[in-house]
Protein backbone atom coordinates (compact mmCIF):
# COMPACT_ATOMS: atom_id res chain seq x y z
CA UNK A 1 0.00 0.00 0.00
CA UNK A 2 2.73 2.57 0.21
CA UNK A 3 3.46 2.55 -3.50
CA UNK A 4 -0.51 4.30 -4.27
CA UNK A 5 -0.52 8.02 -4.35
CA UNK A 6 -3.27 9.57 -2.67
CA UNK A 7 -6.00 10.88 -4.86
CA UNK A 8 -5.32 14.77 -5.45
CA UNK A 9 -8.99 15.76 -5.01
CA UNK A 10 -10.92 13.97 -1.93
CA UNK A 11 -13.69 11.13 -3.52
CA UNK A 12 -17.30 13.07 -3.88
CA UNK A 13 -19.89 10.88 -2.04
CA UNK A 14 -22.77 10.76 -4.25
CA UNK A 15 -25.50 12.43 -3.01
CA UNK A 16 -27.49 16.14 -3.34
CA UNK A 17 -25.22 18.72 -3.65
CA UNK A 18 -23.86 21.02 -0.76
CA UNK A 19 -26.32 23.68 -1.62
CA UNK A 20 -29.40 22.31 -2.42
CA UNK A 21 -32.77 23.95 -3.14
CA UNK A 22 -35.89 22.25 -3.42
CA UNK A 23 -37.30 22.34 -7.09
CA UNK A 24 -39.40 24.78 -8.49
CA UNK A 25 -43.12 23.85 -9.26
CA UNK A 26 -43.83 24.54 -13.18
CA UNK A 27 -46.85 26.19 -13.67
CA UNK A 28 -49.95 24.61 -14.32
CA UNK A 29 -51.04 25.08 -18.20
CA UNK A 30 -54.57 25.32 -19.75
CA UNK A 31 -55.42 21.79 -19.99
CA UNK A 32 -54.16 20.64 -16.59
CA UNK A 33 -56.51 23.42 -15.20
CA UNK A 34 -59.18 22.01 -17.63
CA UNK A 35 -58.99 18.33 -16.32
CA UNK A 36 -59.08 19.70 -12.79
CA UNK A 37 -62.31 21.57 -12.91
CA UNK A 38 -64.08 18.32 -15.07
CA UNK A 39 -62.81 15.54 -12.35
CA UNK A 40 -64.74 18.00 -9.79
CA UNK A 41 -67.50 18.29 -11.68
CA UNK A 42 -67.44 14.80 -12.10
CA UNK A 43 -67.52 13.76 -8.49
CA UNK A 44 -69.54 16.51 -7.31
CA UNK A 45 -72.22 14.77 -10.05
CA UNK A 46 -72.02 11.16 -8.97
CA UNK A 47 -72.41 12.33 -5.66
CA UNK A 48 -75.66 13.73 -6.36
CA UNK A 49 -76.70 10.47 -7.94
CA UNK A 50 -75.24 8.42 -4.84
CA UNK A 51 -77.33 10.70 -2.69
CA UNK A 52 -79.87 10.64 -5.05
CA UNK A 53 -79.99 6.47 -4.97
CA UNK A 54 -79.67 6.21 -1.59
CA UNK A 55 -82.80 8.25 -0.67
CA UNK A 56 -84.85 6.59 -3.58
CA UNK A 57 -83.87 2.98 -2.10
CA UNK A 58 -85.44 4.53 1.05
CA UNK A 59 -88.69 5.23 -0.09
CA UNK A 60 -88.68 1.66 -2.02
CA UNK A 61 -87.95 0.80 1.24
CA UNK A 62 -91.32 1.87 2.64
CA UNK A 63 -92.82 0.89 -0.26
CA UNK A 64 -91.87 -2.82 0.26
CA UNK A 65 -93.14 -2.26 3.47
CA UNK A 66 -96.30 -0.95 3.42
CA UNK A 67 -97.90 -3.75 1.01
CA UNK A 68 -97.13 -7.50 0.57
CA UNK A 69 -97.93 -6.85 -2.85
CA UNK A 70 -95.16 -4.35 -3.67
CA UNK A 71 -92.16 -6.36 -2.15
CA UNK A 72 -91.00 -6.55 -5.45
CA UNK A 73 -89.43 -2.74 -4.76
CA UNK A 74 -87.33 -4.02 -2.40
CA UNK A 75 -85.43 -6.05 -4.56
CA UNK A 76 -85.15 -2.48 -6.38
CA UNK A 77 -84.09 -1.16 -3.11
CA UNK A 78 -80.90 -3.81 -2.89
CA UNK A 79 -79.95 -3.61 -6.50
CA UNK A 80 -79.77 0.39 -5.72
CA UNK A 81 -77.32 -0.11 -2.70
CA UNK A 82 -75.14 -2.35 -4.93
CA UNK A 83 -74.65 0.60 -7.22
CA UNK A 84 -74.23 2.82 -4.57
CA UNK A 85 -71.48 0.37 -3.12
CA UNK A 86 -70.06 -0.02 -6.55
CA UNK A 87 -70.14 4.28 -7.33
CA UNK A 88 -67.87 4.81 -4.00
CA UNK A 89 -64.59 3.50 -5.03
CA UNK A 90 -65.29 5.15 -8.51
CA UNK A 91 -66.26 8.73 -6.38
CA UNK A 92 -63.32 8.34 -4.60
CA UNK A 93 -61.02 7.65 -7.91
CA UNK A 94 -62.59 10.82 -9.38
CA UNK A 95 -63.03 13.53 -6.43
CA UNK A 96 -59.28 12.66 -5.16
CA UNK A 97 -57.36 13.69 -8.11
CA UNK A 98 -59.71 16.71 -8.94
CA UNK A 99 -59.42 17.85 -5.23
CA UNK A 100 -55.76 17.67 -5.44
CA UNK A 101 -55.06 19.18 -9.27
CA UNK A 102 -57.50 21.94 -8.32
CA UNK A 103 -55.27 23.02 -4.76
CA UNK A 104 -52.58 23.09 -6.98
CA UNK A 105 -54.13 25.22 -9.63
CA UNK A 106 -54.90 27.87 -6.69
CA UNK A 107 -51.81 27.66 -5.35
CA UNK A 108 -50.23 28.16 -8.55
CA UNK A 109 -52.70 31.17 -9.31
CA UNK A 110 -51.75 33.15 -6.04
CA UNK A 111 -48.30 32.66 -6.67
CA UNK A 112 -48.74 34.22 -10.10
CA UNK A 113 -47.15 31.18 -11.73
CA UNK A 114 -48.88 30.24 -15.44
CA UNK A 115 -48.24 29.39 -19.05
Amino acid sequence: MPDQQPAPHPAQMPGAPTAYAPPQARGVSASYRRWASILIWLASTIAVLVVGAFVVSLVLLAQADADVGNAGYGYLAIFLWFGIVAAIPVLLAVAIPGAVMTRRVRQQRQAGITL
